[in-house]
């Protein structure tokens, strides 16, 4: 039990010294908010590309993980789409309800809980199931909510693709994703004070996303519908996790892949989660309150799972 709250606890700790700090006004929130898009727009971009362009695609991209994980985040789309509906909310707001349960927080949280139960070499699949997270779960959403816009009418197809590329290819993530397949397929050079130019900036990406989704969450309310918000939680932190060990077990998962997959399922949504809610001003008091609330919560949760992990 030590070793556990050892692991969980200072990925924790750090997520609060960004919040009390933000609180108390030590920092103010225009530094956190710089510190969170250097991490999302540079440092875990690099920290992909190298992971991306060095490791064995051969090795980790098999279907078995990405059909475990994926399966149990769609199931977890569709449970918090209807059972939002069951709750009394429109469409609308129930695709935003589905993408909260869809989308977890697999950099921010996932991969740094993974590194500290199971070391650096353990984030193999975890960059396998990342490097395909954005296009999915957008795809998934946009399709979702431009399909209810439309009524059920019928969707404007070029103009929905259009919506959904841009969506996808503004993402710094999936542009180092791409460039780092790049590199891995055509075994490109990169010059050594070039390659450790990147490594420097990638080994900041971790404490600094941490650091700055401690200071982020400080902005969001504890508001919306608490049917909705636990119901997220239950989804998110519970469910999914547990269809994800069904389905990695049927699969056949290896160790280290349903470790990294089930883990990864475990952790609270992702800020991706507000920002697709703002992109189509519905639901967001739910996605603020939800992903708050769950960040907190995935303490003691991601405990139990690393207690009862292979």
């Amino acid at each position: 039990m030590s070793a556990l709250f050892n692991i969980v606890l200072p990925v924790f700790l750090i997520i609060g010294a960004g919040y009390v700090t933000t609180r108390m006004r030590l920092l103010k929130m225009s530094a956190v908010e710089g510190l969170l898009s250097f991490t999302q727009n540079f440092a875990f971009p690099c920290l992909l590309f190298r992971a991306i362009s060095t490791f064995d695609i051969g090795a980790q991209f098999h279907a078995p993980l990405l059909i475990s994980f994926y399966t149990a985040a769609i199931i977890c789309f569709v449970l918090g789409l209807v059972g939002a509906r069951l709750l009394g909310r429109d469409a609308q707001d129930s695709v935003v309800i589905g993408f909260c349960c869809l989308f977890s927080n697999s950099m921010m949280l996932g991969v740094p809980i993974t590194e500290r139960a199971f070391g650096p070499d353990a984030l193999g699949a975890n960059f396998a199931i990342i490097s395909v997270h954005a296009p999915i779960c957008y795809v998934i959403g946009i399709v979702s909510m431009e399909y209810v816009r439309a009524g059920g009418t019928g969707l404007p197809v070029l103009s929905l693709i259009r919506r959904i590329i841009r969506q996808i290819l503004s993402n710094p993530l999936v542009v180092a994703l791409f460039l780092g397949f790049i590199v891995n397929l055509t075994h490109l050079y990169i010059p050594a004070p070039v390659a450790e130019a990147l490594d420097m900036i990638a080994r900041a990406a971790l404490p600094s996303a941490l650091f700055a989704v401690g200071g982020v969450l400080v902005q969001y309310k504890l508001e919306g519908d608490w049917r909705l918000i636990g119901m997220i939680c239950l989804i998110t932190l519970m469910v999914h996790p547990a269809l994800t060990w069904i389905f990695g077990s049927l699969g056949g998962l290896d160790r280290d892949a349903f470790r990294s997959a089930v883990l990864t399922a475990s952790v609270a949504p992702g800020i991706n989660t507000y920002v697709f809610a703002n992109l189509y001003d519905r639901g967001k008091r739910s996605a603020a309150s939800s992903l708050l609330i769950a960040t907190g919560v995935c303490l003691f949760t991601v405990w139990f799972w690393l207690s009862v992990l292979p």
